[in-house]
């Protein structure tokens, strides 16, 4: 696996972090609640690695966008996707998955990219940049906004030991849009890492929605669909600090159509 690694030209620079959805300073700003879950959603994934000493400051822009709440139609889902290829480095990172990397490498052959990289942003599964481009985030977003979405909520969620029962719904797909694939992911809310080896070797690591499960669970048609499920969940997952990000996706890591968020436990961030 090639590590492709590039600084962009915007970078991380602002000490208050601006965005036209529902921008306010990061200093006032208010995390999602559920209540937020019946608005439309814009997907923003991150590709990360622990074991990447050019990732800790777009994990922290990625923290910063997840405790913005958008005044507008629109919420802004985060995950944060930790790939595996940084792992012999020196350092393994615990949350690394090579899953990740698969769905990291899905998106590199749609973009025509040179391959996967890290830190590498995807917005809405439509639009890819250096993870720690705040320009080019806003840019992303504020496209994001103007295009029309499926709606999708997440009516139940309940955990009972490692299991996560789960009701979804999704509206209808957007004009032009005729089938979708229904994924879960379940997150924790927020994690950090004393790191002991590699590129980051003494760096306390804090990071947002930290993916840890993701499934497949229906197709989609034209009318939107219902389902209920059961997710098995890892043991160490604490039931206070998880959260379920559903999306709707286009086959082979195409566009999102819609995508939402429901906190199960509290966040401290």
């Amino acid at each position: 696996m090639r590590q492709v690694l590039r600084v962009a030209a915007g970078g991380f620079l602002a000490t208050s972090l601006f965005l036209s959805l529902g921008a306010m300073q990061s200093g006032t700003v208010t995390s999602p609640t559920n209540a937020d879950s019946a608005k439309l959603g814009i997907l923003v994934e991150l590709f990360t690695s622990e074991g990447c000493s050019s990732c800790p400051p777009a994990d922290e822009l990625l923290r910063r966008l997840d405790r913005q709440r958008a005044i507008s139609k629109c919420q802004i889902v985060v995950l944060g996707e930790h790939v595996d290829y940084w792992d012999q480095s020196g350092w393994r990172d615990r949350f690394s998955s090579h899953e990740f990397t698969d769905r990291q490498q899905e998106y590199a052959r749609r973009f025509s990219t040179s391959g996967p990289y890290t830190p590498e942003m995807v917005v809405d599964g439509k639009r890819e940049f250096v993870g720690n481009d705040s320009r080019s985030l806003q840019a992303a977003l504020d496209k994001a906004a103007s295009e029309p979405k499926a709606s999708v909520l997440i009516s139940s969620a309940d955990v009972d030991g490692n299991e996560l029962r789960l009701t979804l719904e999704t509206g209808a797909l957007p004009p032009g849009h005729r089938r979708a694939d229904l994924y879960v992911a379940v997150a924790e809310n927020s994690d950090e890492t004393r790191v002991q080896g590699g590129e980051n070797s003494g760096r306390q690591l804090q990071h947002a929605a930290v993916l840890r499960v993701l499934e497949k669970i229906a197709k989609v048609g034209p009318e939107g669909v219902q389902r209920a499920t059961v997710l098995h969940i890892p043991k160490d997952l604490k039931k206070d600090n998880l959260r379920v990000v559903a999306f709707v996706q286009e086959p082979g890591n195409g566009a999102v159509l819609g995508s939402t968020v429901r906190i199960l436990g509290r966040e401290d961030r």
